[in-house]
């Protein structure tokens, strides 16, 4: 089925957004969702995340969106229908050089204080100023 153009145009600013976000740093969902001025809606966030192309041809992917640098807003990266896709994420946080622990629960947590990212606004908003 193919996306409205509402959908299309909500995913492309997240992951607008999302390339912004530095190397070695971390947001939220939510965060997300505030920064492109829809600040109710961070599990579409989630679900534009969840549908980002794997084709290398595609304008967005999963090859120049950092995705990975998205968690919740515990600092938690989320579970995934497939048992090792926080797992995935995790190790390219690390990659990043993110310190990625594990939780007495077994989650997969990132330190928002001293890997966090939380601007005001975009910095392609600041420059635009």
């Amino acid at each position: 089925m193919a996306r409205s153009d509402e959908a299309e145009f909500f995913s492309s600013a997240v992951y607008d957004a999302v390339q912004q976000i530095p190397y070695g740093k971390v947001t939220s969902y939510g965060h997300i969702a505030k920064l492109i001025g829809t600040p109710q809606r961070p599990r579409q966030v989630g679900i534009s995340l969840k549908h980002l192309s794997q084709d290398p041809d595609s304008h967005f992917n999963h090859d120049n969106v950092p995705w990975q640098r998205v968690i919740n807003s515990k600092g938690i990266v989320s579970p995934r229908s497939q048992p090792s896709g926080a797992r995935d994420q995790a190790a390219a946080l690390q990659a990043e050089g993110v310190t990625v622990t594990t939780g007495a629960l077994g989650e997969l947590m990132v330190d928002f204080s001293e890997y966090g990212w939380f601007p005001e606004e975009l910095p392609s908003q600041a420059e635009d100023e």
